[in-house]
């Protein structure tokens, strides 16, 4: 079966045919960044005003790229939660036209689920494994035993990875979007330049038994902005690349201390990463040291978001006979990380 997904949560128009949901035929992302870089981010009314413009030539050309027809298609899926409103919005309503005119299937997806579906497109990984979903909008650890099962056993108490890269890169007039530019310029630099302070996990413990996998990034934000001359080291002399390297480094920890936590806690080996930061170069070196870990990247091009994640993982509700009701909305937010309960074979 061909499945034709949408992906409209942020600021990447992007659509993709997938085959049985493993084989991509296309895979077609419009970037906006040039629209956003003035701003140093994201800007909602300029997203989905965007997204409106191209999401028509942006599935043409998955389809022309596929080799396809629009009737060749068996089934549709688009993201519905959780990003920003106006955008998610874009995606889900054509893609639900376009399913009902075609008296095809309809699937909407959770952006979450489809992040870490997206290295499966790649490779087959048996489950369970512990899941690292890092993005500008979330980071959490978990335990993955299907493509819909999540037990989260750690999340952030407060920033995203993602977002803390883009303020301190906004912050220093480094370039946008952050997260690339500060691994770009953190190979130039030393990360021994600052010791930022890691957070306290006693603290985080308070939220309960999976406190001390939790993560938080809003002190190390708030040092590497605010409180550079406390934490810096004199002998490195006060550069872009020795900031970025040394920001770039205390992040990962953050990541991985967390991650590592989990791995010993679990007694899980296989660790699959999802999300946007996955693609940090800081954070793959960091992984791959761990050599008694099998960890599985997505290929740079599936890190950020794409269609073809979003296709994967229609594909997979199909597979056991679920589709979704055509009033299915759209959600800025999830109130928590769980799989919705389904009514019969409708997903919610």
């Amino acid at each position: 079966m061909l499945v034709l997904g949408f992906e409209t949560s942020c600021d990447e128009t992007a659509a993709a045919v997938v085959e049985d949901g493993k084989r991509i035929l296309s895979s077609v992302v419009a970037t906006q960044i040039p629209f956003h870089r003035q701003f140093s981010g994201v800007v909602p009314e300029i997203a989905s005003r965007k997204h409106t413009e191209w999401i028509l030539p942006v599935a043409r050309k998955a389809l022309g790229d596929a080799g396809c027809a629009l009737s060749d298609i068996g089934a549709f899926a688009a993201t519905n939660r959780p990003g920003l409103m106006g955008s998610l919005l874009v995606g889900l309503t054509f893609a639900k036209t376009i399913a009902w005119g075609e008296r095809k299937p309809f699937i909407a997806v959770n952006h979450m689920l489809a992040h870490l579906y997206a290295a499966h497109l790649d490779r087959d990984i048996p489950y369970p494994y512990l899941g690292l979903l890092v993005s500008g909008g979330h980071s959490l650890i978990c335990k993955v035993t299907g493509f819909d099962e999540i037990e989260v056993l750690g999340a952030t108490v407060d920033d995203a990875a993602g977002e803390a890269f883009d303020k301190v890169a906004k912050f220093y007039g480094l370039g946008y979007p952050g997260g690339v530019v500060i691994d770009k310029l953190a190979q130039g630099g030393n990360p021994r330049a600052a010791r930022f302070p890691m957070p306290n996990l006693k603290t985080l413990g308070k939220l309960g038994a999976r406190g001390h996998c939790s993560l938080s990034y809003s002190g190390l934000k708030t040092a590497a902005i605010n409180q550079l001359d406390r934490f810096w080291n004199p002998e490195f002399p006060r550069t872009n690349e020795n900031i970025a390297a040394a920001f770039q480094e205390a992040a990962v920890k953050i990541l991985t201390r967390s991650l590592f936590r989990a791995v010993d806690d679990t007694g899980l080996t296989t660790v699959v990463a999802g999300g946007g930061v996955a693609a940090n170069s800081r954070l793959r070196a960091a992984l791959a040291a761990r050599t008694d870990l099998t960890c599985v990247f997505p290929p740079l091009k599936l890190c950020t978001d794409n269609g073809a994640m979003v296709a994967g993982v229609g594909y997979q509700y199909l597979s056991r006979g679920e589709t979704s009701p055509w009033d299915v909305s759209a959600s800025a937010r999830i109130p928590a990380f769980k799989p919705a309960a389904r009514r019969g074979k409708e997903l919610p």
